[in-house]
Order: structure tokens, then sequence, then C-alpha cells
């Protein structure tokens, strides 16, 4: 059997984007997928366990891809893709949830 994807999936707060990205694959038998925010107020913020635990991470926007970079300079990264999803939908809202599983599905 092939090991699973490690997936890291961050948004500003992880409350609407990364958040439904982690609900709608946490039973994909493809991969182990976690999700958090790059903002001090994120409800779960993203820490260097979890960009130690990732083999891919995934972020919604391009500025977000280089605060993470900022955020662990004294560290190796994982391949940071970005998913180019702005922050106007909610939480599980079906548009978006129709375009994360289309996007991340490409990585699967």
């Amino acid at each position: 059997m092939t090991s699973k994807l490690k997936l890291l999936v961050l948004c500003g707060r992880n409350k609407k984007r990364s958040r439904t990205a982690e609900f709608i694959f946490k039973n994909d038998p493809r991969l182990e997928i976690r999700s958090a925010g790059i903002s001090p107020s994120s409800v779960r913020k993203v820490s260097e366990n979890d960009k130690n635990w990732a083999e891919l991470v995934l972020v919604m926007e391009k500025n977000q891809k280089n605060k993470v970079k900022e955020m662990f300079s004294h560290l190796e990264l994982p391949q940071i893709d970005v998913l180019d999803i702005p922050d106007e939908y909610e939480f599980m809202d079906e548009e978006l949830i129709t375009m994360l599983k289309s996007s991340i599905n490409t990585y699967l």
C-alpha cells in the first residue's frame, strides 16, 4: 500500500477556506490532511510541528506563500503551492467545495 500524502492547507484565519478543505477531505483514504491559519488571530495557527509533518503545503493566496516562507525562514520547507482561491466564501460554500476538490485532486 502506498503511503498517504501529508497535506497541510493554509488560509488567513482557518475559519473558512482551509477548514472547508480539511472537512471535505478528512476521510479521503489517499491523504492525511490538516488545516491552519497564518494570522495570529487564527482559530488554529500554523505551527512548526505542522510544517515538519507536511509533505505538501497548499495556500489560498500568493501573499500567504510569502508569509509562510517568512514565518519559517529558519527551516527547510516542503513544497508550497498556491490555489488562488480568494477570501470570498463562507465555510462549506458549494462553489468553494467545488474549487477545492478540483484543485486538491490534481495533487492526488
